[in-house]
């Protein structure tokens, strides 16, 4: 009902494609990768109309690794999260000859808003036998990752050791691999501390659980700079998208923070879970101090991300509409 807001679904495939094709408007915002691809073409009337295409990105994760290596390269504005982002882009592009894009010094809307409900929330754990301390497990999706690999083992050690455990997968293992979470549901589900929450765009899990386990997940960095409480690792092989990743000389912010957010166990070790993770919840406000050291220097505009984004692509309309006018 928002007046200048119209909203609607486009789906995926032949359709999308056709309407990325044709589309005849000034700036378009995008938190898609891989614009300029046969199935997410840039608009034939793009150079007609001067359109510009934004991208935002959907997490803290470098750019050249969980990416594809063509993941940027076709947008005209990248709106940052942080100086690791612009050295990642300029580098890919001196590489490859690829024309410079603007680099907007954005933030991380998701973190931004963790950050205020957790400032404003109230105590939302649970009362009485559900109150002990809870554990949520939140990996990456993909064929190495978590719950398709080694999720049921290291649940089972975690609820074995008196944990009350959230295991949140992401949406792409339900979409890629169900039978992941039918493990879990088959093995857990009459558990009365295991919890299946499929509602990834809820925060409620993130501000109830003591904490973190996950993976390569970009949620790790969300949790342990929103929150600032650590993560516990598991240490299953990488999530690469682009095997040339390296060529940058980069290391990607996801590897290079691991060890300042959190605590790494070994991914054929389930049993080592349960000491990291007491570890970090017995030690919690001893992490806060160092993990808003690397939020402050890792990610642009803390608080203050949407009205930075809103003010960029605000100008680039208001620029479009006067040359059309």
């Amino acid at each position: 009902d928002r007046p200048g807001l119209r909203a609607f679904y486009v789906g995926e495939g032949v359709k999308r494609a056709f309407l990325f094709q044709t589309l005849e408007v000034g700036v378009l915002v995008a938190t898609v990768p891989q614009l300029g691809i046969s199935v997410l073409p840039r608009s034939r009337f793009a150079e007609k109309h001067g359109t510009e295409y934004l991208y935002v990105f959907h997490s803290m994760a470098s750019t050249h690794m969980i990416y594809e290596p063509d993941g940027f390269d076709h947008y005209d504005t990248v709106f940052c999260v942080g100086p690791y982002m612009i050295d990642e882009v300029r580098r890919r592009e001196e590489i490859h000859g690829l024309p410079a894009k603007e680099l907007v010094e954005h933030g991380y809307g998701r973190l931004d808003a963790i950050l205020a409900e957790r400032v404003a929330a109230t105590p939302t754990k649970p009362s009485g036998d559900a109150a002990r301390e809870t554990v949520l497990v939140a990996p990456s999706w993909g064929p190495t990752c978590t719950f398709e690999t080694v999720g049921v083992e290291f649940v089972a050690a975690l609820l074995d050791a008196g944990f009350r455990v959230i295991a949140r997968p992401h949406p792409m293992t339900d979409k890629k691999d169900p039978a992941a979470i039918e493990r879990l549901v088959a093995r857990f589900a009459d558990h009365a501390d295991f919890e299946l929450d499929q509602d990834i765009a809820a925060t409620r899990a993130l501000h109830e659980s003591d904490v973190m386990v996950s993976d390569w997940s970009g949620a790790a960095l969300e949790y342990a700079l929103g929150r600032e409480r650590p993560v516990v690792f598991i240490d299953v092989e990488r999530k690469v998208n682009n095997p040339e990743y390296a060529e940058l000389g980069i290391e990607p912010f996801e590897v290079a923070v691991r060890d300042r957010i959190g605590a790494v166990v070994a991914a054929d070790d389930p049993s080592g879970i349960v000491g990291a993770v007491r570890d970090a919840i017995d030690n919690a406000d001893n992490w806060a101090e160092r993990l808003r050291t690397v939020r402050d220097e890792s990610i642009f505009n803390v608080g203050d991300s949407g009205r930075v984004a809103a003010a960029a692509i605000a100008a680039k309309t208001n620029a479009f509409l006067a040359r059309v006018r």
